[in-house]
């Protein structure tokens, strides 16, 4: 299952497609130049349960890391996923 990216530099979404239709998708908006803020995340039903949110939240960091960003959370799903993994606190604003 791989994560895909699309960013605009403005706004941008993590996604995962299964047979051509997003089944997955979190959605940020940028906030200057140096954070994202997370505001959306949703799991269909073909893949509800298999970690799926976990997976778009875990490519959020990586991004964040690689660009040297910070994230803001206020999803409330990656807000709890923020809350309960704590190697993921240095990429919190």
């Amino acid at each position: 299952m791989q994560v895909e990216q699309e960013d605009n530099g403005k706004k941008g979404t993590f996604y995962v497609e299964v047979d051509g239709k997003r089944e997955a998708l979190m959605t940020y908006t940028w906030a200057g130049e140096d954070k994202i803020i997370i505001d959306h995340t949703e799991v269909g039903d073909r893949l509800r349960g298999k970690k799926v949110g976990y997976k778009l939240v875990e490519a959020s960091v990586n991004f964040a890391r690689s660009k040297g960003v910070k994230i803001l959370p206020l999803c409330p799903f990656a807000k709890a996923v923020f809350d309960k993994t704590s190697n993921y606190k240095d990429v919190l604003a």
